[in-house]
């Protein structure tokens, strides 16, 4: 079955994403479309590639992925379609993609360049009936002329010493809950350094003195600190939001020390 995701700033008080989809559906009606999110705040893109990235891997290959957030005020913006990690994603090209990954594209496609639409609603009359193409077989190469690569963007990122893991708050979810640009594979790849030797995990006032592996590991109103399904340490408070509880903000900083045997 035909696999297109759908991601935007839609919003759902509005017929902005049941016609997006029509004009995917127009293109062949039995194409399956999965709603990722339509309440992406407007323009935000580092929500949206923080969304997109988390689950378009979870997807079959081949999967269309469909993303109508724009975050710029330019008359003209290129329109993508990249073949990226053997999934396809159509959008603006604002930068949003090169977020998702560090792989280079397969390949990438100005979509809107040999004979450009101009519309006020670009996700209606050109992404959703490209993605409907794609997704029941055509090639990218054939809806416009290749590029050399995407527009790029610089990820936030943690740094790391033998003695230290520095990083931010990057999201705060539904939940309440702080993600943050620390991974997994840093922490385990210098605690092993360490030899496995005692860490601090430090946020504002507080100090955590070890990771949890689930969010019950601690009792209700307690902070739990672990890695979450995505390989990024997570903060928050059990039965309760952690942003408000604990005064976190996104960009605020979280530390992970090492105690390094002398």
């Amino acid at each position: 079955m035909a696999i297109v995701t759908f991601l935007s700033d839609f919003g759902q008080s509005d017929h902005y994403v049941a016609a997006v989809k029509a004009s995917i559906l127009k293109e062949n009606p039995n194409i399956k479309i999965v709603d990722l999110s339509h309440q992406i705040s407007v323009g935000d893109i580092g929500h949206a590639a923080y969304v997109l990235g988390a689950v378009f891997r979870d997807f079959p290959e081949g999967t269309v992925h469909v993303f109508a957030v724009s975050n710029t005020t330019k008359r003209i913006v290129k329109n993508v379609a990249v073949k990226l990690e053997n999934h396809i994603f159509i959008g603006e090209d604002s930068g949003l993609i090169s977020l998702l990954s560090e792989d280079r594209p397969a390949a990438v496609v100005d979509i809107n360049g040999v004979k450009p639409v101009r519309s006020p609603f670009i996700a209606k009359t050109l992404f959703g009936p490209l993605a409907g193409k794609i997704a029941s077989g055509k090639d990218i190469q054939d809806f416009g002329k290749r590029l050399d690569d995407i527009e790029r963007l610089m990820p936030s990122r943690a740094k790391a010493t033998k003695k230290q893991i520095a990083g931010n708050v990057i999201r705060i979810d539904h939940y309440g809950n702080l993600i943050t640009n620390i991974l997994k594979t840093d922490f385990d790849a210098i605690w092993k350094i360490n030899d496995h030797f005692p860490y601090v995990i430090n946020f504002r006032r507080e100090k955590v003195l070890q990771l949890h592996n689930h969010y019950s590991d601690v009792t209700s109103g307690e902070c739990f600190v672990l890695f979450n399904s995505m390989g990024r340490l997570q903060i928050g408070i059990n039965q309760g939001r952690g942003a408000e509880l604990l005064g976190l903000m996104i960009g605020d900083q979280v530390f992970i020390d090492f105690t390094i045997d002398s």
